[in-house]
């Protein structure tokens, strides 16, 4: 006969295990336990994190999970005779739509089917942060910390001093570790020499130090005609102290200028940075050495200037939909010579973007999310991510929270350096904000092991998230004011909060309806993860290199 659940046949079901309830029917769900509803993965509201260290911030421990993947990871080290090569691919100014992987692509007008393969045959991140700007959360990859520890709390423009200067980097470490250690591309980390990447860990370099609008929006009479049809206001920009040239640097060494970055130069720019990394990947096969590769692109940051191949190539033909091709054919340019090196089954890849879009310009990039660059509302800083590393992440996606400050502790552990040896690298008062993910990666269905996400504002705390619930101490107001034209996160102001707004980011995505009244048992553990991080920063106290004040 049919049953209730389709079955032609009758089956006898077996008998439950002690405290085990299953649903209707033998093929349905089963329940541990006798409370009411269901625990799920990846939330841990009223589970405490463990400090494995005082320079450390707590983590939520999988033990199984932990052995799985540091299993693993020695039985590829033992066949491939190295340890993991690290590839981190960072866009720029990217939205968390922008990609047919997180729902965009060819349904907004902009093809991207390598990356969409790539991602779909990996770990994709549904909740992966950076900070709200470029500057800021270049910094974070690089240390490890959030800008309130690292210092760098907006981007540094035409030259301002400031920056890494010398802070402990995951280049340096990895270094250390016997790596080959090489950045491409976009660095705007400072450009003083102290913080240059040849003298912070990296053997080479090979990119442009500052941010691609600096080094033609005075240059283009369409944009600022006030400057580039002005022959005194032009002469004086040209002398400002800031590097305007693609450049080259070798570890200990000086910048070489290798070409004059003018509206004409940058067309080509990120094709001229693909051939850099295509030879240096073909230069790694084979090697003894495990390498590590920080590539930050220019795309897709205003102003886009596409190249002739590219120009209208998009479905949108627009100049960013038209760069987000282009960057799709550079990550499959980069994935391809991995796989032809030999070097593809041996690398972990990172791919993500260094804030969501900004929008005070147009064209920009997309996000299903309230907020964009600049901000601390989820459309600022929740950003496409995925980690792929074939045979070694199995394909999945995850809703478990993932920091980019994790990129450094989670390399170190891939480099044979796994949770609390960390602290051991770095001085006891150097406090790391990121968390070693390695076993959240590789293990098979892992689990992340971050309780939270702590959103910064300059040097203030702006909010929390546990698991779906965010709380807010400051929120950023587009149109404070101004009313008309396009309000991104640097336009406005930013207000504190009543102490009561508290948002559910699976019921209400956009944050425009808080809900801390109704749902006051949810609110006591985010104020206590706020308090927790306050007491961090009383014992290693904020630093600023580079701020709004």
């Amino acid at each position: 006969m049919i049953g209730a659940g389709g079955s032609a046949f009758a089956q006898t079901s077996p008998k439950p295990e002690p405290g085990v309830i299953r649903g209707p029917g033998t093929d349905g769900p089963i329940k541990r336990g006798t409370a009411p509803g269901y625990d799920h993965p990846d939330q841990y509201i009223g589970i405490p994190g463990r400090k494995i260290a005082d320079n450390l911030e707590p983590v939520i421990e999988h033990p199984d999970q932990f052995d799985e993947a540091r299993k693993k990871l020695a039985e590829i080290e033992k066949k491939t005779g190295k340890k993991p090569n690290i590839f981190v691919f960072l866009l720029d100014d990217v939205g968390w739509m922008d990609f047919g992987f997180n729902g965009g692509g060819i349904s907004v007008g902009a093809s991207t089917p390598d990356i969409d393969r790539i991602a779909s045959e990996g770990l994709i991140l549904t909740s992966a942060y950076s900070q709200p700007s470029c500057s800021p959360t270049r910094a974070t990859i690089l240390t490890g910390q959030y800008p309130v520890h690292h210092g760098i709390l907006r981007p540094p423009m035409y030259g301002e001093p400031g920056g890494l200067n010398g802070n402990i980097t995951v280049a340096e470490l990895l270094s250390k570790e016997g790596y080959v250690t090489q950045a491409i591309g976009k660095w705007h980390v400072g450009e003083n020499e102290g913080s240059q990447p040849q003298n912070v860990g990296f053997d080479d370099f090979r990119g442009f130090l500052s941010v691609s609008d600096m080094y033609t929006e005075w240059r283009d009479s369409h944009f600022n005609p006030e400057v580039a049809l002005s022959p005194t206001r032009t002469a004086f920009l040209e002398e400002v102290p800031f590097n305007k040239y693609d450049v080259h640097a070798v570890k200990g060494g000086k910048i070489e200028n290798v070409g004059l970055i003018t509206v004409d130069y940058i067309k080509d720019l990120d094709q001229r940075w693909a051939d850099y990394g295509v030879e240096f990947l073909k230069k790694q096969k084979g090697s003894a050495k495990p390498f590590f590769l920080y590539y930050g692109t220019r795309g897709c940051h205003f102003d886009n200037y596409p190249n002739a191949y590219y120009a209208g190539r998009s479905r949108a033909r627009n100049s960013y939909t038209d760069c987000i091709v282009e960057m799709n054919d550079i990550f499959a340019r980069l994935y391809k010579t991995l796989a032809e090196t030999g070097e593809l089954d041996n690398t972990l890849i990172f791919f993500t973007s260094d804030n969501g879009p900004e929008q005070e310009i147009e064209p920009h990039g997309r996000t299903p999310f309230r907020g964009g660059k600049g901000s601390t509302w989820e459309g600022g800083v929740r950003v496409p991510t995925f980690v792929y590393w074939k045979g070694m992440i199995e394909p999945r996606k995850s809703e478990g929270l993932f920091d980019l400050s994790d990129i450094l502790p989670t390399a170190l552990s891939l480099a044979g350096k796994p949770g609390a040896a960390l602290s051991g690298l770095v001085k006891k008062d150097h406090y790391i904000d990121g968390l070693d993910q390695a076993s959240f990666l590789v293990a098979k269905n892992g689990n992340s092991n971050r309780r939270s996400i702590l959103y910064f504002w300059n040097d203030k705390l702006s909010g929390v998230r546990l698991d779906e619930f965010k709380a807010f101490n400051l929120v950023q107001l587009p149109f404070a004011f101004t009313r008309n034209g396009n309000h991104g996160g640097f336009t406005g102001s930013v207000a504190e909060t009543a102490g009561g707004t508290v948002f559910n980011l699976y019921a209400n995505p956009q944050e425009d309806n808080s809900i801390a009244i109704r749902h006051i048992p949810m609110s006591i553990p985010l104020l206590s993860e706020t308090d927790r991080y306050e007491a961090v920063l009383k014992k290693f106290p904020p630093r600023i290199q580079i701020g709004f004040q």
